[in-house]
C-alpha cells in the first residue's frame, strides 16, 4: 500500500474531473452562468465533485433536515436538494447572488424544500435556537465568512442531532493554512478550527482533500 499522495495537476486532474462525479445539467448551467456573470466572486462556488459527494452524503444518511451557512448563487443547496427529500434552510446575506440561486431551484422544481434566509449566520443560528430547533438538523454544511466558523461551529453543535454531519468548507483555504506566514484573519480562523476539531472529543472526524478541503465532523 502507497502513502504517497497523488498531485492533482495537469493530466491528472483532468482524468479526475472526467471520472470523479456526473454533473446534471441544470448545476453546469448554474455554475457556468455563475462563472459568467461574477466573474472573480464565482471562486466562492463549490466545485462540481464537491457537490457530488454533498449530495450522495445527504441521500445515504437519508437527511430529513439541512442547514446551510453560506449559499451564494446556490450550486451546493441544488446538489444536495436533487440527491435528497430533505428540507433545507439556505442562509445568506445577498439579495443579488441568491437571487440566482433562486431561479434554479425554481426551474428544478425543488424551491418548496429551499427555506432562504437573508439574514446572515449568526442571526439565523441564534434565532433556530430560540426557536426549540437544537437537535434537530441532519446535516450542516458551513461556507460563509471565515473569521466566523468558530462561532457558527458551537452553533451548529447545538441544532445538530447526534450522528448528524457538519461540512465545514475551504478547511485547507488554498494550501495557507499550513504557510506560517499566513497570519490573516480568515486563515487564523481556520487554522484554529482545524486544530480545534481534531482534538474535539464531542465529534468523529475526518478532513478530505476534497477541492478545498472540507472536514466531517459527526456529532457524538
Amino acid at each position: 500500500m502507497s502513502t504517497t499522495a497523488v498531485v492533482l495537476e495537469g493530466a491528472v486532474l483532468d482524468y479526475y474531473r472526467a471520472h470523479a462525479a456526473r454533473e446534471p445539467a441544470i448545476l453546469a448551467e448554474l455554475r457556468e452562468e455563475t462563472q459568467a456573470k461574477l466573474g472573480e466572486d464565482a471562486i466562492m462556488q463549490i466545485a462540481p465533485e464537491q457537490g457530488a459527494f454533498m449530495g450522495l452524503l445527504a441521500q445515504l444518511m437519508g437527511a430529513r433536515n439541512i442547514l446551510e451557512i453560506g449559499t451564494f448563487t446556490g450550486y451546493s443547496t441544488l446538489a444536495m436538494a436533487l440527491a435528497c427529500e430533505a428540507r433545507i434552510t439556505a442562509v445568506d446575506v445577498s439579495e443579488e447572488w441568491t437571487a440566482i440561486a433562486r431561479r434554479y431551484w425554481l426551474r428544478a422544481g425543488v424551491e418548496e424544500r429551499i427555506g432562504l434566509r437573508l439574514d446572515g449566520g449568526h442571526a439565523a443560528m441564534a434565532d433556530l435556537l430560540a426557536q426549540g430547533q437544537a437537535g434537530r438538523f441532519d446535516l450542516i454544511f458551513l461556507d460563509a465568512d471565515k473569521s466566523s466558523y468558530d462561532a457558527y461551529y458551537e452553533s451548529g453543535l447545538k441544532l445538530l442531532r447526534p450522528g448528524g454531519v457538519m461540512l465545514v468548507d475551504n478547511v485547507l483555504w488554498g494550501g495557507d493554512v499550513a504557510d506560517p506566514a499566513k497570519q490573516d484573519a480568515d486563515t487564523s480562523a481556520l487554522r484554529a478550527l482545524n486544530a480545534k476539531i481534531a482534538s474535539d472529543g464531542r465529534v468523529q472526524h475526518c478532513m478530505l482533500p476534497i477541492a478545498d478541503g472540507l472536514t466531517l465532523a459527526r456529532k457524538l
